[in-house]
Order: structure tokens, then C-alpha cells, then sequence
């Protein structure tokens, strides 16, 4: 029984893990054709606001349905699940309607904190989302605390896909009906909105069922007791879940009063906010590959803590670290030596490549930050994360400005990995003894990784260089170059992590055809 309970949490979390990694590319791959029909300054619009919806969205999809699901998961009477439910239910359903009538009164001043007071209809419009936040994490919840992830997993992809396809064609109305920047955005981001709406409508038989059966008079639990819980490890799940997102909404407050300070005029200030946003989707494809494979890992990490196997907790979170590393390194360092092919092949031109290669250096931070996180998790370790969420953002808060002011637009990317830095740290500091001792070893290790990484930057910038003698720098040129330099990048690094031998056997096992290299070249 116990053997059936574990591989149906297994299969539960692939089928997750899969999902999850749809969603994420989906919504970083979208805002790529959407900045190269709204423009620079029509991408800032949206970007600005953005982090508010990611922030909502996260609370929704990450944070408070892992939350929820441990809370239900912990109940073996269907009646008992239900109470808890309905409680968190009304509970976030408060804490939602609280957040969207806080953004609608305080639109106005939230846009003119961000310097645009023009931002305030895109902040109205988002605020709608939060309403929607309390029914997809409860159902998400509760549907992951009973180890059924197909319903989570179809609300996940049919909301993205819907979101992605109304926010294009959104962006190619507005080339018709010759809307501003302003009032495209503010359509993009009803767009989202009903995104999520449809995520909400693929739970209707659950809510059918909640509504209908449930007397939620009868036997309710004690709701400051679940508040407690909500807001205390539900709440930090959610922060950590957002870092990235949360630090982007510092920047949405800080970075255009400070481009001001440091000299841009208006127009040209929301331009150069709008070439930086490119970052963002940049990164946030460099962090699902490289945290994807890892994030497999984490069901069999808590087993193994629960089985009080150490050995086999311990060798399971040297591969997450290794594969999470390696990967990330290999993401980070191929985006920065393509940039401005990159930038131009994806957004029409290569400004600000150097900014965008400062930028990109938060794929191997934040990943590891992740995976060091996981462990943490898997002893529900809930403070630790909090503090390193702290930290990187009081870095980010305080030293935004000052570095913008001083360095431009590239202050805010430094800033971000100074920030990340932080976090990174706090987390090293508190994690257990025999992970930090790993961590500590790791010299061999990241020797042959450098070594790999140099390979694969040497045959890139080689073929990269080639092309440039014979081709013209072209957006049609590059659509063959790019993907040429990418794939010889993967295979100079893969042919060196093998010869190096970067990567154990079980480490190759879980990378996709790791299995057949193993076989086929009986890697060590």
C-alpha cells in the first residue's frame, strides 16, 4: 500500500513537473513576439506592470496550492479536507478582495510611484486577477493534497495557452485600431485576467461540488489557526516562489525616477526600461532548464529524509546541485557570448547586449538558490527561505537607485545579482551540516565544469566569428546561425562533461537521453 501511495506521488509530480515546465515556457516565449509588435516603450508598459500579475499568479499556481495541498493531504476523512478547504477558502478569499479593492483605490498613487501616472488603467485592469487568485489555489490545492495532479496540470497549460493567445492577438488588434502603448497594455493585461478565468473554469465540477455539498456551517475549524499557517509557511512558499518576480517589481518602482536622475529624458528613459525588460524572458527560459531537471529530484529527497536514508539524501542533493550548476552555467554563459546575436535575432536589434549579459547571470544564481531551497523544503525549513527572500530584497530596495543613478541602465541588472548574492549566502549559511560540506568539495567539480564551459564558449565564438566573415548580420542570417551555435555549443559541452567525466552515472541518468550516453559510452 505504501509502495502504490509513493509511486502515484511520483508519477503525480512528473505529471506536475511537466506541466509546470509548459507554463513556464509559454509564458516567456510570448513576450518575444509581443515586444516586436508593440515596440521598446510598448514592452515597458506592460513590463511594468507585470510583476503585480506575476506576484498574484505565483500565489495561485506555486505558492498557496503547495501550501494547501500539505494542509488536505494531512486529512484522511473526505468531510475533515472539506473544512479545512472552505476555511482557506473564505480566508484567501479575504485576503483577495482586500488586495484588489488596494489596487483599484491606490492605482493612481502605485503609478506615480513608478514615475508613469499614465500605468494606472494597466493597475486596474490586473487587479481583477487577484479576485480569481483564492479559486484556482484552493482547487489546485486540493486536488494536489489528494495526489490527483491532472486537473492542477490541464489548468495550468489551458490558461497559459489561452493568456498567450489573447494578449497576441491583443497586441496585432492594437496595430489596427492604432491604440497607444497605454491602452494596448491595459488590454494585454484583461487578457491575462481571462486567462486565468479559464483556469478557473476547467475546476467547475470541484466548485459544483463545493458549493453545492458542503454546508459550510457544520463543524468548521478554528480559522486563526489556519490564518497562522496561511500566513506564516504558506506565505513564505509564496515569497520565495516570486523572487524573481518581486525583484522586477523593485525595479518597476525604482528604475525610471533613477534613469531620470542619471540624465535620460522621459520618452527615452521608458525606451531603455523597455530594452532592459528584455531580460526577463531570457532568464526565465535559462531557469527552467536548468531548474526543471533538478526539480524532478525533490519528491525522492523527501522520501529519502522521511526513510532516514543519509546516504541517499545526501547523494540525491549532490545531484540536484551538480545537474542544477552545470546546467545553469552551460545557459548562462551560451546566452551572454550570443547576446547580440540574441537580442537582434529576437528583438530586432542588439542594444544594450552587455546589459542583458550582466543580467543573464542570475540563471546559475537563482537556480542554485532553488535547489538549496528544495533541500531546505524537504526538512521544512520555512525561515531559512524567508530570511534569504529577505535579504535579497533589502540589497535590491536599498541599493537600486543608487546604482541606476551611478551606472545607468546596467546598475539594476548588477543590482539584481547582488541581491541574489545575498540570498545565495543566507542560504549556504543555514543549510544542513552534510549539504554544506559538499557544497565545500566542490573545487574538482567546478574545475571540470570551467573546463566544459570554456570548450563549448571557444567552439561557439569560433563558428560565431566564421559566419560573421561570410554572412551580413541579418535577422534572417541569424535565424540559421543562432540555432547552429547553439546546438554545437550542446554538443561541445556534452562531448566534454562526458570525456571530463563532469557527471556520475546516476547524475547522466537524469538529464534527457542521459540513460543511452551512459550505455553507450559506460560513463563511470
Amino acid at each position: 500500500m505504501k509502495n502504490e501511495q509513493m509511486k502515484k506521488t511520483m508519477n503525480g509530480a512528473l505529471i506536475l513537473t511537466i506541466s509546470a515546465l509548459i507554463a513556464k515556457f509559454l509564458s516567456a516565449v510570448y513576450r518575444i513576439p509581443f515586444q516586436n509588435i508593440v515596440g521598446n516603450t510598448g514592452f515597458y508598459v506592460y513590463q511594468q506592470i507585470y510583476p503585480i500579475y506575476g506576484i498574484g499568479m505565483t500565489f495561485a499556481l506555486n505558492g498557496f496550492p503547495v501550501f494547501i495541498s500539505k494542509l488536505v493531504a494531512q486529512e484522511d476523512d473526505e468531510e475533515k479536507r472539506m473544512q479545512v478547504v472552505s476555511t482557506a477558502f473564505l480566508i484567501l478569499l479575504s485576503l483577495a478582495v482586500l488586495l484588489f479593492f488596494g489596487l483599484q483605490v491606490g492605482a493612481k498613487q502605485i503609478a506615480r510611484s513608478m514615475g508613469d501616472s499614465q500605468l494606472a488603467p494597466l493597475i486596474s485592469s490586473v487587479s481583477w486577477m487577484f479576485l480569481l487568485m483564492p479559486f484556482l489555489a484552493i482547487a489546485r490545492g486540493y486536488y494536489q493534497g489528494t495526489f490527483n495532479m491532472i486537473p492542477t496540470a490541464v489548468s495550468q497549460v489551458s490558461e497559459q495557452f489561452v493568456r498567450v493567445a489573447l494578449i497576441i492577438g491583443v497586441a496585432l488588434l492594437s496595430l489596427q485600431m492604432k491604440w497607444s502603448v497605454y491602452q494596448t497594455g491595459s488590454f494585454a493585461m484583461l487578457g491575462s485576467v481571462a486567462g486565468g478565468a479559464i483556469g478557473v473554469l476547467t475546476f467547475t465540477s470541484f466548485w459544483k461540488y463545493f458549493f453545492q455539498k458542503h454546508d459550510f456551517t457544520a463543524g468548521r475549524i478554528n480559522y486563526r489557526a489556519v490564518a497562522r499557517l496561511i500566513f506564516k509557511d504558506g506565505l513564505i512558499i509564496c515569497l520565495f516562489s516570486s523572487l524573481m518576480v518581486l525583484l522586477q517589481l523593485v525595479d518597476s518602482f525604482t528604475v525610471m525616477n533613477s534613469l531620470r536622475d542619471f540624465g535620460l529624458q522621459d520618452s527615452l528613459a521608458k525606451y531603455t526600461k523597455g530594452i532592459y525588460d528584455r531580460g526577463q524572458p531570457l532568464v526565465q527560459l535559462g531557469m527552467t532548464i536548468a531548474i526543471s531537471f533538478s526539480s524532478t529530484l525533490l519528491p525522492s529527497l523527501t522520501t529519502a529524509l522521511a526513510s532516514k536514508k543519509v546516504q541517499e539524501y545526501q547523494r540525491i542533493a549532490k545531484t540536484m546541485l551538480h545537474v542544477g550548476v552545470a546546467l545553469s552555467v552551460a545557459a548562462a554563459a551560451g546566452m551572454m557570448i550570443l547576446m547580440p546575436q540574441i537580442n537582434t535575432l529576437l528583438f530586432g536589434d542588439s542594444k544594450l547586449s552587455f546589459t542583458l549579459e550582466i543580467y543573464v547571470l542570475s540563471v546559475p544564481l537563482i537556480s542554485v538558490i532553488s535547489i538549496y531551497n528544495s533541500i531546505l523544503q524537504s526538512e521544512d525549513n520555512f525561515w531559512g527561505t524567508f530570511v534569504a527572500v529577505i535579504a535579497a530584497l533589502f540589497i535590491k530596495v536599498i541599493l537600486n537607485s543608487w546604482f541606476v543613478r551611478h551606472y545607468g541602465i546596467s546598475g539594476a541588472s548588477l543590482c539584481t545579482l547582488l541581491s541574489l548574492g545575498a540570498a545565495l549566502l543566507v542560504l549556504v549559511l543555514i543549510l544542513p551540516q552534510s549539504v554544506r560540506q559538499q557544497s565545500r568539495s566542490l573545487a574538482q567539480f567546478a574545475m571540470r565544469l570551467a573546463g566544459c564551459t570554456l570548450l563549448m564558449i571557444a567552439g561557439i565564438w569560433l563558428l560565431s566569428f566564421t559566419c560573421s566573415m561570410f554572412f551580413e548580420t541579418t535577422r534572417l542570417s541569424l535565424l540559421v546561425i543562432v540555432p547552429a551555435d547553439v546546438l554545437l555549443g550542446v554538443f561541445l559541452f556534452v562531448a566534454g562533461a562526458m570525456k571530463s567525466h563532469l557527471f556520475t552515472k546516476e547524475e547522466w541518468a537524469t538529464l534527457p537521453g542521459g540513460s543511452k550516453i551512459v550505455a553507450k559510452l559506460k560513463v563511470r
